[in-house]
């Protein structure tokens, strides 16, 4: 009796089937990827900007610096890019945060160097902080910020404290600007003569102070004064001025 051979199954065909699975499993995770990443970068596109705190620069200048590049317009890669970052290639600028208000409006927070004054040397405004050093160098001038005048120095070198006599003054800039910002008072200069008396530039008038003495109560009257004072030329006199001896005076100058 003759038995019949047991035939083989052929499975050759399963390789084909695994490799096909896998390919499709690749394409599908492909085709997830890029449906994700259109998804982020049409939802997330920048439409709407806010900015704050900045006072050298504008609004559309700092959207400028931060709204550029490859995915310069997603929201949410500018908030991971500018978080906790230190600014070296924008001057004035510390640090820039971008907040996401919403998938399509971003809030650039905008911190400026801590700027004290600036002096004009060979053609260039150099801006110093509250320490004296030199932080920035620049062309032009930043409104808010008083040129400092009457200081002795025979050279000036970025990142380097201001080379005067009497490192003292630099907290008398200091406290006088505190009690400019204090009373909301603009003064584009502060003035000293050789003796260290203090005159502050406010358009056309010059309001000198004198002696460092009785300051707050002096710059206390510029908000009240000043504005009765715009449009002309001459000097404000309030060297003698103090909470018990009210000696205030104005002498025209031609303009």
């Amino acid at each position: 009796m003759k038995h019949k051979g047991i035939e083989k199954a052929d499975y050759s065909f399963i390789p084909h089937l695994q490799l096909k699975i896998r390919l499709i499993c690749l394409l599908s995770v492909v085709a997830i990827l890029l449906l994700v990443s259109y998804f982020l970068l049409m939802h997330y596109a920048v439409k709407t900007v806010a900015v704050e705190g900045n006072k050298h620069y504008s609004a559309q200048e700092i959207q400028n610096f931060v709204v550029k590049g490859y995915l310069g317009d997603n929201s949410l890669y500018l908030s991971l890019k500018y978080k906790n970052k230190e600014i070296t290639d924008i001057p004035f600028i510390e640090t820039m945060d971008v907040n996401v208000v919403s998938n399509d409006t971003i809030k650039i927070m905008v911190y400026e160097k801590s700027l004290a004054g600036y002096v004009e040397y060979l053609g260039r405004y150099m801006y110093f902080d509250n320490d004296g050093m030199i932080v920035e160098a620049s062309k032009v001038t930043t409104s808010g910020i008083p040129q400092v005048t009457g200081l002795d120095f025979d050279h000036v070198v970025l990142y380097e404290k201001l080379p005067v006599s009497d490192d003292s003054v630099f907290r008398n800039i200091l406290t006088i600007t505190k009690l400019l910002n204090k009373y909301d008072v603009n003064c584009d200069k502060i003035q000293f003569d050789s003796n260290y008396n203090v005159t502050l530039g406010y358009k056309k008038v010059k309001v000198y102070l004198g002696k460092l003495e009785n300051l707050d109560e002096k710059v206390m009257q510029l908000p009240y004064i000043l504005p009765e004072l715009e449009g002309k030329c001459g000097t404000l006199d309030l060297q003698n001025y103090s909470s018990d001896k009210k000696t205030i005076s104005f002498e025209i100058e031609e303009g």
